[in-house]
């Protein structure tokens, strides 16, 4: 009687081993991805952080007004010097942010700071370099555009504040958004 081989293999085991394999990676794939359908967009009310920001602020808050009701506001915060921000640390300066997601459901964002601009720039834009100028309204903003060109940002910077508006969309989208900004 003919003896087989142990070393020889045929199709069927590699495809056997290749499942072995495949198998839990899928399943622990499948169960470690999250869907956004999951988790629940949770409207924030702008209203009363803002107020308190604009009472507070050493200068202008500004927030966009009249936006389409498809607009969802979902994150605000007003962080003044010396208090602490979301890290727990105290600030070492005044921080106002407000953020919402457009009808595509991307997150676009105002946040303004006193302080140095330098570092606040870097951190909002996610390292972004500049890029070109854009005017809203009557003012010359600087573009930026992350290193991974994915996050673009509009920055403004004033006497006494820094403003960026950023987002996962266009300048043009951007632009849009700023020209909406007022402080009340």
């Amino acid at each position: 009687m003919a003896r087989r081989d142990r070393t020889s293999s045929n199709p069927a085991d590699m495809f056997r081993s290749l499942a072995v394999i495949l198998v839990p990676i899928l399943l622990l794939g499948a169960l470690l991805t999250v869907r956004l359908d999951d988790y629940p967009v949770e409207p924030v009310d702008v209203r009363p952080v803002l107020t308190v920001a604009r009472d507070e602020a050493p200068w202008p808050v500004l927030a966009p007004e009249q936006l389409p009701a498809d607009w969802v506001p979902t994150r605000v915060t007003w962080t003044p010097q010396g208090r602490p921000g979301l890290n727990g640390e105290p600030s070492d300066r005044n921080r106002w942010v407000v953020g919402y997601l457009d009808p595509s459901q991307t997150y676009l964002a105002v946040e303004q700071a006193d302080g140095p601009a330098a570092p606040f720039v870097a951190d909002v834009t996610r390292e972004g370099r500049p890029e070109a100028t854009t005017t809203v309204g009557d003012q010359e903003w600087q573009q930026h555009v992350s290193a991974d060109g994915r996050t673009r940002s509009l920055v403004l910077v004033a006497d006494e504040v820094t403003t960026v508006v950023s987002g996962d969309v266009s300048y043009d989208e951007l632009a849009a958004f700023a020209a909406t900004l007022s402080a009340g």
